[in-house]
């Protein structure tokens, strides 16, 4: 039997979500923060090149510029530069999420921006100012769900789109993976000061704060201590830890891992070497000041979030005419 180059790749993912899992386990907040800082870069520079180099999967050839334009205004916001984009930030996202779905469903540039005004206003009336609208499209949207659930798509899609067995295998396998740390819980023995850690992530505390509110582990507001020593000392923050890096872990090592398949590096050598020497300035930041490399990088961070939007949205439909042609196949088969 001969097995394909995607085949191949699906199960070497398969040892990276184990790899990927076992490391989260015995190194939760050193290795996110290692892979967030060496790794996110270099999947950002190279994955927003290979996005353009595939028109950003948009029926227009400028709708990316529209969503780039919405990240700089969320950086403004994030940075304090800008008090109006600071608050109007969580909208900022939202829009682009919905601005994504009508340039990958409509080829009519007019008929495009007319959609886009209406669906975020007629939303918009109706969400309001809901805390729940504000916890999912600012905190969840560009972390958790970026990274573990459009992961997921993309894993589902490219086992149904290839009839890969290891395919199939490894979305069972991501699935365990990110369940287990919620049914084993070992102890944790830092490698890090606990001082260096917290001030390192103080940026993502947030999410951990709210996804320990979100299992019912405990009721946090960011203003008592208690939300630090649960987050940072307690099983379940553990827990929670343990799953946002290997999210984030394995999402950087499937993007590397699918080289071969998807050919992001085949770019000109020019290309190449701006990506290398700013992927090594960021380390060195991150290494310097790990904020101040927070900081720096976090515009290409939102960038490429809201400029995959269109192809999280590909994967969506991807995944429905896959299914699709599954079951027209199974009943042709029948009848």
């Amino acid at each position: 039997m001969v097995i394909s180059l995607t085949q191949r790749v699906d199960a070497a993912n398969i040892g990276l979500m184990v790899l990927s899992c076992l490391v989260a386990f015995f190194f939760p907040f050193e290795a996110f923060l290692f892979s967030y800082g060496v790794l996110g870069p270099l999947l950002y520079l190279t994955e927003i090149g290979w996005l353009h180099k595939k028109g950003y999967f948009t029926t227009g050839n400028y709708d990316y510029i529209f969503l780039a334009l919405l990240a700089f205004g969320i950086n403004l916001g994030f940075l304090g530069l800008s008090d109006f984009f600071n608050e109007v930030s969580t909208s900022l996202i939202y829009l682009g999420f919905l601005a994504a779905l009508a340039m990958v469903s409509i080829k009519n540039n007019s008929l495009k921006v007319v959609c886009i005004i209406l669906l975020f206003a007629f939303s918009t009336a109706i969400i309001g100012d809901s805390p729940l609208y504000q916890i999912f499209f600012a905190v969840y949207l560009p972390t958790i769900i970026h990274v573990f659930i459009f992961t997921a798509l993309f894993i589902i899609y490219g086992a149904l789109k290839n009839k890969s067995l290891p395919g199939f295998i490894s979305v069972i396998v991501f699935g365990i993976c990110a369940i287990s740390f919620f049914y084993f819980p070992v102890g944790y023995q830092q490698l890090a000061s606990m001082e260096y850690i917290k001030q390192s992530y103080r940026g993502f505390a947030p999410l951990n704060q709210i996804m320990l509110n979100l299992f019912g582990f405990n009721e946090l507001n960011s203003f008592k201590e208690a939300t630090n020593n649960a987050i940072f000392n307690s099983q379940s923050g553990y827990m929670v830890m343990r799953f946002v890096a290997f999210a984030y872990i394995y999402h950087y090592l499937n993007w590397f891992s699918k080289t071969s398949v998807i050919q992001w590096h085949k770019v000109p050598k020019t290309t190449l070497a701006i990506v290398a020497v700013l992927w090594v300035a960021s380390i060195l930041l991150y290494a310097y000041d790990y904020m101040a490399g927070l900081k720096w990088l976090f515009l290409l961070s939102f960038l490429h979030v809201l400029l995959e939007f269109p192809l999280n949205y590909r994967s969506i439909i991807g995944i429905g005419q896959e299914i699709k042609g599954l079951r027209v196949g199974k009943q042709t088969a029948i009848s």
